[in-house]
């Protein structure tokens, strides 16, 4: 596909319509942003509607210190469907449920700053919503890493033989699912189900999904839904990104009693059978030998498979040290987590701080 960036031929112009027409709010959470909000406002307020629908913007700034807030509140003087929304908890989960608590629209729609839409994005959204009567809807979950280590980065993202298959990130996929990227909920979601919870810091939406589907509500994916996520760009900020991600999926499994999937158990897994075999090594070495040899094995062959499919051979030589920071990080997060869990200790500084 083109870029979902480029605003398609003949997109409408805002006009004021009666208060009667239906309403669309997008919400999105940021901190420190300056360098990208331009390109997101511009993309966020030039998506194309269905006839009849109005727009709002909701951005929740965490309290930045680069200017990002100040560069919001022009651009919301210069447009009254933008609006910026204080996030005095300086989280995605409590500037979501900002955004949420000042939402007017029948639908509510997440943005991301670092995701590029298709124009149609929002159209498409409502469209699935109106087709399916699922709960929530979303797209699959695409990257396009910029750099050559960007690229590596977003090569092992779109894998299956490096995330487990999941359908999330399947860019043809139709059907239901899980859980969804961002998401486009009908208002009385949220009104059944509540918001996002705030004692976390990351995997908020999944654990926000996984609600959902406990108690019977239905998320779809649809591949006409397209955006393109910029991931990070080097090892040491995937690493980091991976462990936050790993520590918080036991607050979760906490709350539910399970975790989302089996498949974010298997780093833990392969963590703790790492360092089991480092442990016993001086006395019985045979056992780390086989699962090093073993993970070699496997890396070098999901190495080939991932730099196949993103049909650039360029990101083979990266991809082993991307592949075990995604495994490495998610597995040690994973077991600190789950020691805090355990102790009932509170999140330090470190963990309870976005990473980017």
């Amino acid at each position: 596909m083109n870029s979902p960036t480029r605003p398609a031929q003949g997109a409408p112009h805002f006009a004021p319509t009666d208060d009667t027409s239906p309403l669309v709010s997008v919400i999105a959470p940021c901190r420190n942003e300056r360098a990208a909000i331009d390109a997101f406002c511009d993309s966020a307020l030039t998506q194309q509607l269905p006839p009849g629908w109005q727009l709002e913007v909701l951005v929740a700034d965490g309290r930045s210190d680069d200017g990002t807030r100040e560069r919001l509140a022009e651009r919301a003087a210069q447009d009254a469907r933008l609006r910026l929304i204080d996030n005095p908890g300086r989280i995605v989960s409590t500037g979501l449920n900002a955004a949420l608590a000042q939402a007017r629209g029948a639908v509510i729609v997440r943005f991301d700053i670092h995701t590029e839409f298709a124009p149609d994005y929002i159209a498409q959204s409502l469209a699935a919503l109106a087709r399916t009567g699922a709960d929530n809807v979303g797209g699959p979950w695409v990257a396009r890493g910029q750099g050559a280590m960007g690229r590596a980065v977003a090569a092992a993202f779109q894998s299956r033989w490096v995330v487990g298959g999941a359908r999330s990130r399947d860019r043809a996929y139709e059907g239901p699912v899980d859980t969804v990227y961002l998401g486009c909920w009908p208002r009385a979601t949220f009104d059944r189900f509540g918001g996002f919870d705030e004692q976390l810091v990351r995997n908020q939406d999944d654990e926000h999904n996984l609600r959902l589907r406990l108690a019977g509500a239905r998320l779809w994916q649809s591949a006409r839904i397209r955006s393109l996520y910029q991931p990070r760009g080097s090892v040491r900020q995937l690493f980091n990104q991976q462990m936050q991600y790993g520590y918080w999926r036991p607050f979760v499994m906490r709350k539910h009693r399970q975790p989302g999937s089996l498949r974010q158990l298997v780093p833990a897994l392969f963590v703790a059978a790492l360092a089991g075999g480092t442990l016993i090594a001086p006395w019985w070495p045979w056992p780390l030998a086989l699962l090093l040899a073993a993970y070699a094995a496997y890396v070098a062959g999901a190495s080939l498979a991932a730099a196949r499919q993103a049909g650039d051979a360029g990101t083979l030589a990266r991809l082993p040290g991307v592949i075990a920071a995604y495994h490495l990080g998610y597995g040690v997060g994973t077991w600190r987590g789950l020691l805090d869990v355990l102790l009932r200790r509170n999140a330090g500084q470190r963990w309870s701080r976005l990473t980017r």
